[in-house]
């Protein structure tokens, strides 16, 4: 071992092991390293990051690989490096001390905080210069005026526990369709219907904006839905977020127009685009988007999928010490590999040049039509121009995996995979590629195997013997997964345990004064704040996943309590609806189910399965698919047919059923929207 390494040689995150070998002295979060600073009565200096991170890589080359910077580190602080996909609910807590001092927040995040943990100073990114001034500056402040200092601590963790709490709810209020249509006016302004996405830059993904859109365009049959969300999903399929060579999408466009991505590609990402792109296939079946579906699918499985089961959570934006050397090409590269009519197509379709179309001479392979419409531009044949382009993408691949590869992120974090569960059950749903849904169950298998401790506790990590606990997150999202395989398998121990699940949240997570769910468990650590994630952003918030997932429970268990509380989390979030258009989107959706017609789907008999896969195959906003062969479930009760060899569908709304069928057609219809 080397000399240098501190204590993080013992953590199983990949991100902090990046930092083992740096002279800094760091320590991972722990009770113990709190009560140590303050016997030491030294001030923390908690570093926050995660291993695909391109500024936490320049800030620990610059600064923590430093011996004089690490010096000045050692000598004044107890130093804390966080992983901030294993530990959210800290990041969180900083995060808020970020953005309240600062108005912004990122990562690398770097907060400075009394020995208990309470912040007196938080921001982002720091070159090496400045870094040396602020721990030079902070270090005086410590030992000459704590007093002020403990006086900023105090208010600034009163200001963090103050945003958790909540107004009281107003009296009850219907959920009206009107209401839901004036959500729209706030994503009309936003929204930037000639690039996709919403105005400015950067551009992130956001994808729970568009499943809103999707739900709105559905039972409202608006145009300016259906424009927004095809507008952004083309856009984004043929810019550079997208690996035209490999599939799969980086975390952000740092420009407006999806061109230059931030290389790095988390699973998160992924999986809620692929349900994303499966649900708009559905509605409208675009072969680029079954394109996109598979190749997504062909990236997760290729780089991110554990050789046993599970997936892991990203891959670097960097390689070889460069952002996006992996992906990019030199025009000299190009014309070295490939033939003179393929070095034609690069340039015509994939808009590559000798200068280069990014930083001279790189080129990021980008589009700007599908290849469908690109060949008729061109007078080309169709099919015959997607062969062509199926094998340059093929050749470049091939050449593109001898490079050096970008770092792995090994660590299989449960509601991310529970989240490529849905991803991959959705694009069965708008396929019917049997391996989706093996995929999707094997992962299932793995993370209740795994992860659910004697159905009583849930893991977010496991590795090496060490664990971490799961937040709400894990619960909520992999409750969703649960729901969502049920609908095409009806395999009753699939919301059995969503059920299971369910319960946990509201004996550990739930306090009988808030109608939220704390993000952390209370019998596990507490921090200097509660916290409650509300609103949504590029990942839905733990709570509105939840509460959804708690209506739909309450629709296949017909069970009041959980109902009313989907029902009063959404009345405490209702007024923000109206003016917070994407941080609300997945609220947005529940408000949908709520204020128009929801219909409980079952369908019984041998070919159940199969009837609820073809009625899957069409976009649904509002039902949820029960049955099987079973009575199973007291909405199924009395609906299993006397001839075994038929299969009849009951479309219900609130347990009242329209007249059973078994023509699908016929049930196709009676679930058909008419806009209110």
């Amino acid at each position: 071992m080397s000399a240098k390494e501190n204590n993080l040689k013992y953590a199983t995150s990949p991100y902090l092991l990046q930092h083992a070998a740096n002279p800094v002295n760091w320590e991972e979060w722990s009770p113990e390293v709190l009560e140590r600073a303050k016997q030491e009565n030294k001030p923390l200096l908690i570093s926050i990051g995660y291993a695909a991170c391109h500024w936490c890589h320049v800030m620990a080359h610059e600064s923590f690989e430093d011996e004089e910077v690490a010096e000045l580190m050692n000598a004044s602080f107890v130093c804390i490096k966080i992983d901030r996909e294993e530990r959210p609910d800290i990041d969180h807590i900083y995060m808020e001390a970020a953005q309240m001092l600062t108005g912004r927040g990122g990562w690398p995040l770097n907060a400075f905080a009394l020995p208990d943990g309470r912040p007196f100073y938080a921001a982002t990114y720091f070159p090496k210069d400045n870094w040396k001034k602020v721990l030079s500056n902070v270090a005086k402040a410590y030992s000459n005026s704590y007093g002020q200092l403990m006086e900023t601590a105090e208010k600034l963790t009163e200001g963090i526990q103050l945003s958790q709490e909540f107004s009281p709810v107003e009296a009850d209020k219907a959920f009206i369709p009107s209401s839901y249509r004036d959500f729209i006016l706030n994503w009309q302004k936003s929204v930037d219907l000639e690039n996709g996405g919403f105005k400015g830059a950067p551009k992130f993904p956001m994808s729970n904006s568009w499943q809103f859109l999707l739900q709105y365009y559905k039972v409202t049959q608006e145009d300016f839905a259906a424009k927004a969300t095809l507008k952004t999903l083309d856009e984004m399929a043929l810019g550079g977020i997208y690996d035209q060579i490999g599939g799969g999408f980086s975390r952000y466009a740092v420009d407006d127009k999806w061109f230059a991505p931030h290389f790095e590609k988390m699973l998160y990402d992924n999986a809620l685009l692929l349900s994303l792109y499966a649900n708009a296939y559905k509605l409208f079946p675009e072969p680029h988007y079954k394109k996109v579906i598979a190749d997504t699918i062909a990236f997760v499985k290729r780089e991110l999928q554990h050789p046993e089961a599970g997936f892991y959570s990203a891959l670097d934006a960097d390689s070889e010490g460069e952002e996006g050397k992996y992906y990019v090409w030199r025009y000299k590269e190009l014309s070295q590999l490939l033939s003179e009519k393929e070095l034609a197509l690069v340039e015509g379709y994939y808009n590559c040049s000798e200068r280069g179309n990014w930083e001279s001479p790189k080129n990021i392979l980008f589009a700007e039509q599908t290849p469908q419409d690109y060949a008729k531009a061109k007078n080309l044949a169709i099919e015959s121009f997607e062969r062509e382009l199926e094998d340059l993408k093929e050749k470049l691949h091939a050449h593109r995996q001898k490079r050096v590869r970008p770092a792995l992120d090994d660590k299989i974090i449960t509601s991310w995979n529970a989240m490529m569960i849905s991803g991959l059950t959705e694009a069965y749903k708008a396929q019917q590629i049997r391996e989706y849904l093996e995929l999707a169950e094997s992962t299932t298998e793995f993370l209740l195997k795994t992860r659910f401790i004697k159905s009583e506790k849930l893991l977010r990590t496991h590795k090496n013997g060490k664990s971490i606990t799961g937040f709400l997150e894990d619960y909520a999202f992999l409750m969703e997964a649960l729901i969502n395989l049920y609908q095409v398998t009806f395999k009753i121990e699939y919301v059995n345990k969503a059920r299971q699940l369910a319960e946990l949240c509201f004996k550990d997570f739930k306090e009988e004064s808030s109608s939220m769910f704390q993000y952390t468990s209370k019998t596990g650590e507490q921090l200097i704040s509660k916290t409650y994630e509300i609103n949504d952003n590029v990942i839905p918030a733990s709570n509105s996943s939840l509460a959804k997932s708690l209506f739909l429970l309450g629709k296949l268990f017909d069970d009041e309590v959980y109902l009313e509380t989907s029902r009063k989390m959404l009345q405490q979030v209702e007024p923000k609806l109206y003016k917070s258009g994407p941080y609300a989107a997945n609220w947005q959706i529940l408000y949908g189910w709520m204020a128009f017609p929801f219909y409980e789907v079952a369908i019984m008999g041998d070919e159940a399965q199969a009837v609820a896969l073809e009625l899957q195959s069409d976009y649904q906003s509002n039902c949820i698919f029960l049955g099987g062969q079973t009575e199973d479930l007291e909405l199924l009760t009395k609906k299993l047919p006397e001839d075994s060899l038929e299969t009849v569908i009951y479309v219900c709304e609130n347990k009242t059923c329209q007249q059973p069928t078994s023509d699908i057609e016929m049930a196709k219809k009676q679930l058909r929207f008419k806009p209110d």
